[in-house]
C-alpha cells in the first residue's frame, strides 16, 4: 500500500494519463471530480498502459477510488474477452486473474471469478454489468 505524500493538482492530459498521474488522482479523487472528466473516462483509462496501476489500485482497500479502479478492470477483462485477446494479451489478464484470486479480497476474487466465468462463458456479457458498473455495484458473481 502507498501513502500519497503530495497535492495532486490535475491531468497534464486526461485522456491519456500517465501511472502516476491515475495512482495520485486515485488517493484525491476529489481533488479533479469523476463528473468533469471526458465522456466514457473510464473506458479510456481501461487498457494496457494504466492496467497495472488500476489492478494496484483495487488491490488497496483503503484506495478513496478503488471501486473505479474495480469497474475499470470489468472493463479491461470483458474486452479482452469480447476480442478473443485482440485487445489485451491473455497473458497479462490471466496473471492478474491469478493474483487477485492468491492476494485479493472478496472484492477482488469476485472479480477474477466473474471474468473466469466470462472466460468460459463469453455470452453472458451484459454491457450494464461489464461496462457501466452493474457488477462493481451489486458484487455479485455470475
Amino acid at each position: 500500500m502507498r501513502v500519497q505524500e503530495s497535492t495532486f493538482h490535475g491531468f497534464a492530459n486526461p485522456v491519456d494519463p500517465s501511472p502516476a498521474e491515475l495512482r495520485a488522482w486515485a488517493y484525491q479523487p476529489d481533488s479533479v471530480p469523476l463528473a468533469s472528466m471526458p465522456p466514457d473516462w473510464d473506458l479510456l483509462v481501461a487498457g494496457d498502459h494504466l492496467v497495472q496501476t488500476l489492478f494496484g489500485l483495487a488491490m488497496d482497500p483503503a484506495c478513496p477510488a478503488r471501486r473505479f479502479a474495480l469497474h475499470c478492470l470489468y472493463i479491461y477483462a470483458a474486452d479482452g474477452i469480447r476480442t478473443n485477446f485482440r485487445a489485451h494479451p491473455k497473458r497479462r489478464f490471466r496473471k492478474l486473474v491469478e493474483q487477485a484470486e492468491r492476494d485479493g479480497d472478496q472484492l477482488m476474487r469476485t472479480w477474477a471469478y466473474n471474468s473466469r466465468v466470462l472466460l468460459a462463458r463469453p455470452g453472458l456479457f451484459d454491457y450494464r454489468d461489464w461496462c457501466e458498473g452493474g457488477l462493481v455495484r451489486e458484487n455479485r458473481r455470475l
